[in-house]
């Protein structure tokens, strides 16, 4: 006694045929093409535009600012970082986090500072007004070596926004001048794409450079 639990193919049915060949190479095409497809569009890189209303508690309503200011002719003692929004917000002669440096001899100054604002319209400006003593001439030539907005983002190697003002030179200009910068700051959002996963997982494997 024979027990088979799966029925035997008829002969008639295994023998090869044309029209069989070219429907099994017709599906095997189908398939790669398939697989082509979905690959390729799983990798792509999608941009999405959306809109983000930020609430005031939310935790994420102030932007970090880095400056780096040379003031070539301004003694420290009466340069100062003032800070004011529509908020309500008026600091004159911002301390916290704040670095001043002698340079020329004690002539100029040296102003490296890092401080949040709220992201509302405001200004912030290097002056003498926290001064005890004002100076008889203000001469306001500088060099700023950085400005920066928002976090570094190292695991992205992406930093933060805004480079236009770094080493921007206005060492020649005369006592008798003024400087004002205009800055519109565009809120960004960094996500990380499905391919910057992959290259990640690939350079912990050891597959990468």
């Amino acid at each position: 006694m024979k027990l088979d639990i799966y029925r035997k193919v008829p002969q008639d049915l295994t023998e090869p045929t044309t029209s069989g060949a070219i429907i099994s190479l017709v599906c095997v095409l189908v398939i790669i093409s398939l697989l082509v497809v979905e690959l390729k569009h799983f990798m792509a890189l999608e941009i999405v535009s959306e809109l983000f209303v930020e609430s005031g508690d939310s935790g994420h309503d102030r932007i970090l600012v880095l400056l780096n200011i040379s003031l070539l002719r301004l003694d420290c003692e009466v340069t100062g970082l003032d800070i004011q929004d529509s908020n309500g917000r008026h600091e004159v002669g911002f301390i916290e986090n704040t670095l001043k440096l002698p340079i020329n001899n004690g002539a100029g100054c040296r102003l490296e500072t890092q401080f949040y604002i709220n992201k509302v319209p405001g200004n912030f400006h290097v002056s003498t007004h926290s001064a005890k003593r004002q100076p008889s001439a203000v001469d306001m030539a500088h060099v700023i070596h950085c400005l920066k907005f928002g976090d570094d983002l190292p695991e992205m190697q992406t930093l933060g926004g805004f480079q236009t003002l770094n080493e921007k030179d206005n060492s020649a200009s005369s006592n008798l001048e003024s400087h004002e910068y205009h800055l519109k700051i565009v809120p960004s959002i960094f996500e990380c794409t499905r391919q910057y996963l992959l290259e990640t997982t690939l350079l912990l494997f050891g597959l990468g450079e």
